[in-house]
């Protein structure tokens, strides 16, 4: 897909019926890990997982702070918001909604979306444990079983490359 991705092993997933929970390590301090994570997301997203696509996603990030949005920017000024920040703790949590139905389309109702939680903790190493947890399928109705079997394995490309992203240090150059 244009993206390499190293390390896809060191993604641990642990799974419930309306949750999935991946865990890694990355080199280096919680800052930069979080940084990455919510400053770099054209870096390591998969660009064929937007609605613009690859060839016209012209931005893809987070707003800093609660009530801040997950979007993306694409063709001629469209946006996508796709989910909104419901916790903001840099460098240690970011919490959002995920405002993308199992049909990929948007999501407006919070009561009908699921939830993202990521955490940052340093680890004695000098690494930095990350935790995404993606909960709460089951507000997407009837399809939210096999929805979370997809994002399983969406999260483990996503995060294996950010880990990619993470131990590339600079920046990516598209």
């Amino acid at each position: 897909m244009g993206q390499e991705t190293t390390n896809a092993s060191d993604v641990r997933q642990d799974s419930t019926r309306y949750s999935v929970r991946s865990t890694l390590r990355v080199p280096g301090p919680v800052d930069r890990a979080f940084a990455v994570f919510t400053d770099r997301l054209a870096d390591w997203w998969v660009k064929e997982y937007t609605w613009s696509g690859p060839q016209k996603l012209a931005k893809i990030g987070f707003e800093p702070g609660v009530g801040g949005m997950a979007y993306e920017i694409g063709p001629h000024g469209f946006r996508a918001d796709w989910g909104r920040v419901l916790d903001w703790q840099p460098p240690r949590r970011l919490v959002f909604n995920w405002q993308i139905g199992p049909d990929r389309a948007p999501v407006p109702d919070p009561a009908q979306c699921s939830v993202v939680e990521a955490r940052f903790a340093p680890q004695a190493d000098g690494t930095t444990l990350v935790e995404v947890e993606h909960r709460d399928f089951d507000r997407h109705g009837e399809a939210a079983e096999g929805y979370r079997e997809a994002l399983t394995a969406g999260w483990h490309e996503l995060l294996s490359r950010y880990a990619a992203t993470v131990e590339g240090g600079g920046e990516d150059e598209d």
